[in-house]
C-alpha cells in the first residue's frame, strides 16, 4: 500500500448526500478482482448518458476538475453494500482523499485498508470547502501528520483520526504489510513447529 503523508491536489465538489457504493461503482464492474481499470466505472451513471456519452456538467467531467485527487462529498458517503471495489475505483481514477461529514462504516474501513484517506469534518467546514472548490481556485492540502486540511483560500481545518490507522497510513501498511513486519518471528515459529511437529508439514 502506498504511504499517505501529505496531498496537495485539486478538489472536486460533489454535494450529493447518501452516495452509495453502487453509485460509486455500479454492479456491472464487479466482475473483476483486479484494481486497475476500475476508474472507468467510477460514478458511471453520473458521468455518462445511456448512449455512453459524457455528461458535460457532471463535476468530474468538467475541465477544471480533471485530475482531481480530493473529493469533497455530501453526508453519509459510501453507504450501501460492502464492496471493496468502491475505494479501488476512486483510487484508480486518481482520488486519494474523500472529505465528508460522515462515512458508512464498512466503506470507511475499506478506505483505510487500501490507502484512501477518509477525512471527517464538521458540516460547516465541509460547506466552506465545498463552496471554495466551486470557485476559481480548486487546490487544497491534506496533511495526515498534522491532521489538517487547508482550503483554497488558506483556511485550516483539523480532523481526528484513530492513531493506529494514522500510523499505518503514514507507513503504507495494509494488513499484509503489517503482518510482514513480524516475518522473522513467523519464520522462527514455523521452523520450531517443523522440528517439534513434523507431521504438520505433510
Amino acid at each position: 500500500m502506498q504511504a499517505f503523508t501529505r496531498l496537495d491536489g485539486r478538489a472536486a465538489p460533489l454535494s450529493l448526500a447518501n452516495i452509495d457504493t453502487d453509485q460509486i461503482i455500479p454492479k456491472q464492474f464487479l466482475k473483476t478482482v483486479e484494481r486497475e481499470g476500475l476508474g472507468k466505472g467510477l460514478f458511471f451513471d453520473f458521468r455518462f448518458d445511456p448512449a455512453g456519452n459524457e455528461i458535460a456538467d457532471f463535476v468530474l467531467n468538467r475541465p477544471e476538475y480533471k485530475g482531481s485527487s480530493v473529493l469533497i462529498a455530501g453526508d453519509n458517503f459510501g453507504c450501501g453494500s460492502s464492496r471493496e471495489h468502491a475505494p479501488w475505483a476512486l483510487m484508480d481514477f486518481g482520488i486519494m482523499c474523500v472529505i465528508s461529514t460522515s462515512f458508512a462504516d464498512i466503506f470507511n474501513n475499506n478506505c483505510f485498508n487500501n490507502g484512501l484517506l477518509p477525512v471527517v469534518l464538521a458540516a460547516d467546514e465541509v460547506a466552506v470547502l465545498m463552496d471554495e472548490a466551486k470557485g476559481g481556485n480548486h487546490m487544497v492540502s491534506v496533511d495526515l501528520e498534522a491532521q489538517t486540511v487547508v482550503s483554497p483560500s488558506g483556511k485550516t481545518f483539523s480532523f481526528q483520526i484513530d492513531p493506529v490507522r494514522k500510523a499505518k497510513m503514514l507507513k503504507g501498511l495494509d494488513a499484509i504489510g503489517e503482518t510482514l513486519q513480524h516475518a522473522t518471528d513467523i519464520d522462527v515459529f514455523e521452523s520450531k513447529r517443523a522440528i517439534g511437529q513434523p507431521w504438520l508439514e505433510n
